[in-house]
C-alpha cells in the first residue's frame, strides 16, 4: 500500500471543536488510553466525513485498523448528532434570532441499496436513498434536519410524519416550500401556484417565491459538500444521525470559520 500526505478544507476551529467533544467524552467514561489522541481522532473523523474515504483508507492513513476507524467515527457522530436541536427548540431559536422567513425542502441521500429494496427507491430521483427534511434560514443557514425515511416517501408525507407542519404553525414563522408540499395543512407554509396557463399575477408570484426560496435551498448543497452524504455505504438507518452530525459541523464552520 502506498501512502501520501493530503489536506482537508476545514479550519483548525472545526478540528478543535470536535476534539473537545471527544476529550470530554473520554473523561466522562474514564477512557485512559487510546491509539489516537482526541485531536487525531477528530481529524480522522473529519477526513472520513468531508472526503468520503472508506474506513480502510482512512484507517491506513492514521495507522489504525478499519474496525478502530469505524468505532471512532461512530462514537463521534453520536456526540455531534446529540448536539442537534429538536424541532421545537430549533424553531424557538429561529424566532428569537429574528428569522421571519424559513425554507422547507427535502433532499435524498443516496445509498448503495440493491434494487430489491423497494422502500428505498425514489421514483422521483430514480435512485435508492433516504428522504431527509431540511429547514433553513433565508440565507441557507441550516436550522434543523429530520431523521431519515425510505426514499420512496413523498416530501409532504415526510413533513407530516415528523410533525413539521404543526410545529411551523405553532411557531408562526412564514415558511416557503416547493410544489411537493402543496396541500400542506399549515397556514404558515406557502407553496407556488400550480397548473398551466396561469394568469400573469400568479406567474410573478411564483417567480418571487422561487427567488426567495432559492438561497434557503442551498442548505442541501452545503450538506452534500461533505462527500460522505453523496452516497452512503452504511446502513440506511444511520442516515438521519449522520446528517444531523454534519449539520452541526456545517453550522459551526459557518459561525467560526
Amino acid at each position: 500500500m502506498l501512502f501520501y500526505r493530503a489536506s482537508v478544507d476545514l479550519s483548525s476551529s472545526t478540528l478543535n471543536y470536535v476534539a473537545g467533544l471527544i476529550r470530554r467524552r473520554r473523561k466522562a467514561i474514564g477512557s485512559s488510553w487510546r491509539r489516537l489522541n482526541p485531536g487525531r481522532q477528530a481529524l480522522l473523523v473529519l477526513v472520513h466525513l468531508r472526503k468520503g474515504e472508506t474506513f480502510t483508507e482512512v484507517g491506513a492513513g492514521f495507522g489504525v485498523s478499519a474496525a478502530t476507524a469505524w468505532r471512532y467515527v461512530t462514537e463521534t457522530i453520536a456526540l455531534l448528532s446529540a448536539r442537534s436541536p429538536k424541532l421545537t427548540a430549533a424553531l424557538r431559536k429561529a424566532k428569537k434570532d429574528g428569522l421571519h422567513l424559513l425554507v422547507l425542502d427535502g433532499t435524498l441521500i443516496r445509498t448503495d441499496r440493491v434494487r430489491a429494496d423497494r422502500p428505498y427507491f425514489s421514483g422521483k430521483h430514480r435512485v435508492h436513498g433516504m428522504n431527509i427534511q431540511v429547514i433553513a434560514g433565508p440565507d441557507g443557514t441550516i436550522v434543523w434536519t429530520s431523521g431519515a425515511l425510505p426514499g420512496k416517501t413523498h416530501d409532504l408525507t415526510a413533513a407530516r410524519i415528523w410533525g413539521i407542519l404543526r410545529e411551523l404553525d405553532q411557531a408562526g414563522i412564514i415558511t416557503l416550500a416547493d410544489k411537493a408540499y402543496q396541500g400542506a395543512e399549515a397556514e404558515t407554509v406557502i407553496t407556488p401556484y400550480r397548473g398551466k396557463n396561469k394568469p400573469e399575477s400568479q406567474k410573478r408570484a411564483n417567480r418571487s417565491h422561487a427567488k426567495l426560496r432559492g438561497p434557503g435551498e442551498r442548505a442541501n448543497a452545503q450538506l452534500k459538500s461533505w462527500r460522505i452524504l453523496r452516497k452512503l455505504r452504511c446502513s440506511p438507518s444511520k442516515a438521519g444521525h449522520l446528517v444531523k452530525a454534519i449539520a452541526v459541523l456545517q453550522n459551526h464552520r459557518a459561525t467560526w470559520g
